[in-house]
């Protein structure tokens, strides 16, 4: 029953028994046998079926719910007992937005995984709003994020400082001013992230704070990674707000460079982020040597 569960659950987020199989390793006959023999045990559909595609019944999405909980007792169960032999095994997943999981988590998790070797990470990589999401669908236990929603559901713990400023090719002909004034953003193209992004969100708050909207900006285009942005950034004449931690190896190259602008400080706080009032021994243990390697309290 726990396999088939596991089947379920799997074919459930992918909605596509093909990716469900080839996650598995298994066939796709066998994935489709598992599933009909769960019907027949509750003796109600799961799925809907529509040619190619498939969707959850409501029988489906009940039973989603009661195999995320079967599945969080049992990786509580593997950690907490593991503790007794002092050899500490588990499966702890993490959620990150973009920013911090390329610039920032990399070296906790090294450091974290030095000192706790049996115990497996996964890492979720998505913008604020897909972490949240997770986290509240109980993909992930804990995320790191770049702004916070106040969701009643979420606990918000201060995690690190950030800067973002606004960064341009070395080459860009308004690098020979001493500072950007307000009026001059009007007249520059900006590359931004999209929409549901922690830095947007915190971009677009600090502009409203001086009478400035988002839309002011001629937003030549919108694109999906820091990465992207800063390779952009490399090929044109165009601006962007971004974290001082995102552009640190482009400034030192010199390909970078951060302009001043009047009256303009952006500065916000990276999240730690749980579920309010869940709590597991997995999850403080990451948090401790979060707040160990940054020296917080968390």
């Amino acid at each position: 029953m726990d396999f088939r569960l596991k089947v379920f659950y799997t074919v459930a987020l992918r909605l596509n028994f093909t990716k469900a199989a080839a996650e598995l390793y298994i066939s796709q006959p066998a994935v489709s046998k598992h599933i009909q023999e769960l019907e027949e045990e509750y003796k109600t559909k799961l799925f809907e079926r529509n040619g190619s595609k498939i969707a959850l019944t409501p029988a489906g999405q009940i039973l989603v719910e009661h195999t995320k909980n079967i599945f969080e007792i049992y990786r509580e169960i593997e950690f907490d007992m593991s503790s007794f032999s002092n050899e500490r095994q588990g499966l702890l997943r993490l959620g990150a937005s973009t920013t911090i999981s390329q610039y920032i988590i990399s070296p906790v998790l090294a450091r974290f995984h030095q000192k706790q070797k049996d115990i497996k990470v996964n890492l979720l990589n998505g913008n604020t709003e897909q972490i949240e999401s997770a986290l509240l669908n109980k993909e992930i236990e804990i995320g790191i994020v770049e702004g916070q929603s106040k969701n009643q559901s979420i606990k918000y713990i201060p995690f690190l400082k950030d800067e973002l400023v606004l960064v341009c090719n070395t080459k860009n002909p308004l690098v020979k001013q001493n500072k950007i004034l307000l009026d001059d953003l009007k007249a520059m193209k900006f590359i931004t992230r999209e929409r549901g992004s922690g830095t947007l969100e915190v971009i677009e708050y600090a502009l409203k704070q001086i009478d400035f909207k988002i839309s002011d900006l001629q937003i030549e285009m919108q694109l999906g990674s820091t990465e992207s942005i800063k390779s952009y950034l490399l090929n044109s004449d165009c601006f962007a707000f971004m974290s001082i931690h995102a552009v640190s190896n482009e400034l030192k190259n010199n390909e970078l460079i951060v302009l001043d602008v009047e009256n303009l400080v952006i500065e916000r706080y990276f999240y730690v982020i749980t579920l309010l009032g869940k709590s597991d021994s997995l999850s403080e243990l990451f948090l401790d040597n979060v707040s160990l390697y940054y020296n917080l309290k968390l």
